[in-house]
């Protein structure tokens, strides 16, 4: 019979760390891999988790069909910033963290047998700001779209806008994004644009509201200030819900929530509306 030190020496038996998550939507702890299996929703209040760039090219996309764009296209630091780290460094780090080269993943891929143009912003890579290779990837997107006549769909995750890192060359994306947009809609594109949670800042207000068709995910935030930020500066209380799919549904600047179950067969089904 083993002794009460040996006894204490042995490892305890547990469960593994990582096999359930606590859902921050309805507090219940659920099994990570049911939730996994439903593309990031919890299945007792569908709440939409967050998921990565990598994630929603395998949800929305036909299997096998993506072919990544301008993956050459790498950060640099032309300012040389600084703040409690080398931009240089947190670059790399973001790098290794998130897999991503930067904030946008664009590509060409099918959708139900209908070749589309896409690209994804990912909130989890320095929130998703607009660096410059983030706006020039999806310049150029938009630009191959437009000459290729291709359907345009930008999934936005951003917490932020203009990356204050590179300064005045991160500021002026959200215009030239914006621009090419407008060359699209003049060439006659269809641009189906989808917020997700969450969708702030410069992004909210340029590309991201120009969709000819704008998605949303069920309570994704959206907007440009946060509403703490708001609060704090005009000294209201704002109404219940401000900045939330649903509130922007009801104010006309979304068309439709759009649960992750359904992305896919949705923008197909308006990719056939409108014959692209």
């Amino acid at each position: 019979m083993a002794s009460s030190a040996e006894t204490e020496k042995r490892q305890k038996r547990g469960v593994p760390e990582g096999l359930w998550v606590k859902c921050p939507g309805c507090q219940q702890t659920i099994y990570k891999q049911t939730i996994e299996e439903r593309l990031g929703v919890c299945p007792e209040c569908e709440h939409h988790f967050y998921v990565s760039a990598q994630q929603r090219i395998i949800q929305v996309l036909d299997t096998g069909t993506f072919e990544e764009l301008d993956a050459d296209l790498m950060p640099t630091d032309p300012l040389e910033f600084e703040d409690k780290k080398k931009y240089v460094e947190r670059l790399v780090a973001e790098q290794k963290r998130t897999g991503l080269s930067d904030a946008a993943l664009p590509g060409t891929g099918m959708i139900r047998a209908r070749r589309v143009a896409i690209g994804i912003t990912d909130s989890a890579f320095i929130m998703g700001s607009m660096g410059s290779v983030v706006g020039e990837r999806l310049t150029r997107l938009i630009e191959r779209a437009t000459e290729q006549q291709l359907p345009l769909i930008i999934i936005s995750g951003s917490g932020g806008g203009a990356r204050m890192h590179e300064g005045i060359l991160s500021l002026m994306q959200m215009a030239k994004v914006s621009a090419a947009l407008g060359r699209f809609d003049t060439a006659g594109g269809l641009f189906i644009s989808v917020l997700t949670n969450p969708t702030m800042g410069g992004v909210a207000a340029s590309f991201a509201a120009l969709g000819d068709i704008c998605f949303a995910e069920p309570r994704a935030l959206i907007g440009f200030a946060g509403p703490r930020t708001i609060k704090a500066t005009i000294g209201i209380e704002l109404p219940e819900g401000f900045q939330t799919s649903e509130f922007l549904l009801e104010h006309g600047y979304v068309d439709r929530i759009v649960p992750r179950s359904r992305l896919k067969s949705e923008i197909a089904g308006v990719i056939d509306y409108c014959g692209k």
